[in-house]
């Protein structure tokens, strides 16, 4: 179960007195507790706001059901990156999280679920050496338990540059071990939230027997921002590019799930699997 309970480590930015918070779509102002009792959505345009993994937890499992694994396994900073070791320091603070991603046995509904979240407010939820092995030890676990498998992408920073290699090695090991999760038979359902981008939506996140999406998450390989640094050209773009929403009309996603409708799909997708 989170620390702290429903919700209390949201780093979504608040007004002063911490009782309001102002909607980055819409612009208008919503009461915090409106706000976490519509499960950090907008009631106004319906924008979903960035969760903590821990609230990816409590919104998808049954209570006190969730078991976390490898919460000790931690980057060595073997590059002796300048500056890696303080960055890490201030964001295991900051979350409360030893690294990026938070793996577990939860249960959904009746079902017991192998999963594996990565959180956006922890480096982006980009991937390093820790983050994927994490994932992939949940994934092998899957695999010999003969458990279905959730994997949660907030991931927008892709790979971990402060690891070099040891980063981007993290695409194929992960997709290596899903591999063998699918060649064993058992199910790997990837929800895909805001932002999923980069390395991760070209290996795990993009994988799964089910690919569902939240609505208005950026899905893609690279941004417009880094498009642009790039200087590369692409013509005129729709003003939903690289929304879960393009990415469904175009096949790469299954189904758009609104937030409040997730659990109770994934648990009816976990009921035809037999799991």
């Amino acid at each position: 179960m989170a620390p702290g309970g429903w919700f209390s480590r949201s780093k979504e930015k608040e007004l002063p007195d911490g009782l309001w918070s102002k909607c980055p779509k819409c612009e208008r102002i919503v009461f915090m507790r409106d706000l976490e009792r519509n499960l950090k959505v907008c009631p106004h345009c319906g924008y979903h706001h960035r969760l903590t993994a821990w609230e990816r937890v409590e919104l998808l499992t049954e209570p006190d059901s969730f078991a976390e694994w490898d919460g000790d396994l931690r980057s060595s900073d073997p590059l002796d990156f300048p500056g890696y070791k303080a960055r890490l320091a201030k964001y295991q603070e900051r979350t409360g999280l030893s690294e990026a991603a938070l793996t577990g046995e939860g249960r959904i509904g009746p079902y017991a679920v192998a999963m594996g979240i990565t959180d956006p407010f922890f480096l982006t939820g980009a991937m390093n050496s820790a983050v994927g092995e994490r994932l992939t030890r949940a994934i092998e676990r899957a695999t010999e338990r003969r458990m279905s498998l959730l994997l949660v992408s907030g991931t927008g920073g892709g790979a971990r540059m402060d690891e070099g290699i040891l980063s981007l090695m993290q695409m194929p090991k992960t997709s290596v071990a899903l591999a063998r999760h699918h060649d064993a038979g058992f199910l790997y359902i990837a929800v895909l939230t805001d932002p999923t981008m980069a390395g991760v939506f070209a290996s795990w996140a993009s994988l799964g027997d089910f690919i569902l999406a939240e609505p208005g998450a950026m899905i893609g390989f690279t941004g417009s921002r880094v498009s642009k640094q790039a200087q590369a050209h692409v013509g005129r773009r729709p003003s939903n590019y690289q929304t879960a929403e393009y990415q469904q009309d175009r096949g790469m996603v299954d189904r758009v799930v609104p937030r409040k409708e997730l659990k109770s799909t994934l648990e009816k997708i976990l009921s035809w699997s037999g799991s």
